[in-house]
């Protein structure tokens, strides 16, 4: 997944090298969910000032992958198990409706591009090269998404994305990444087949699965029921 580029509606700024840096850290797990951002610490890796690492911070926080809170400071955001099914739930309906859209209009040619890309995520596995796989991963839905051709399902995709690293980074159990490379293939040959209702189906089996692949902690509201 990339972070937001200059544009000409955003232009490139000051602190876009210290958001890109802090963004891409956060969505390849290098920067753990909790981690304290400091301020000062950042100014001085990045050879910047303080304004500008707020400005990186502010527009990270836009994106709700940064949390700051007034007289504490900066950290990377923490999803919490509520807030993860809520996303994974928004993410079944946008997905389903994004697949069953591709598979209106989708052609010969398409099919084989997102054949190389399960090509590329099985040599990623197949390598061990765990932080490009989930790159990998996270792009084929987005590729989904612009496929088909609806802006809207794909920024809000791109948005629910963001979330899930964030939620992946913080309680995924490892060594599932070979049963979700196999759901993305059953998802293509759907496709390929032009079988909306099949690949929608199919989509809603993959992401449950990979939320029950998750290790949510216990919510305390739940363990307060059980202990009375």
């Amino acid at each position: 997944m990339k972070p937001q580029r200059a544009t000409a509606d955003h232009p490139e700024t000051l602190d876009q090298n210290v958001y890109e840096a802090i963004f891409n850290a956060v969505m390849h797990g290098r920067l753990k969910p909790g981690t304290r951002l400091q301020e000062a610490s950042l100014c001085e890796q990045f050879g910047v000032s303080r304004t500008v690492v707020r400005q990186a911070l502010r527009r990270l926080s836009e994106l709700r992958i940064v949390d700051v809170v007034p007289n504490k400071g900066a950290a990377v955001a923490t999803p919490g198990p509520k807030e993860t099914r809520d996303v994974f739930a928004a993410r079944r309906a946008i997905e389903g409706a994004i697949v069953r859209e591709v598979a209106r209009h989708i052609d010969h040619g398409d099919v084989a591009r997102l054949r190389q890309r399960l090509q590329a995520e099985h040599a990623a596995l197949h390598e061990g090269d765990h932080p490009r796989w989930v790159a990998l991963a996270g792009g084929f839905h987005l590729a989904l998404a612009e496929l088909s051709g609806n802006q809207v399902l794909e920024r809000m995709l791109t948005e629910l994305m963001t979330r899930c690293s964030l939620i992946v980074a913080l309680y995924e159990v490892p060594g599932e990444a070979s049963c979700e490379h196999d759901e993305h293939a059953r998802l293509v040959d759907l496709l390929a087949l032009r079988d909306g209702n099949g690949a929608a189906a199919e989509m809603e089996r993959h992401l449950l699965a990979l939320e029950a692949r998750l290790r949510l902690p216990e919510e305390k509201s739940d363990a307060l029921r059980r202990a009375f």
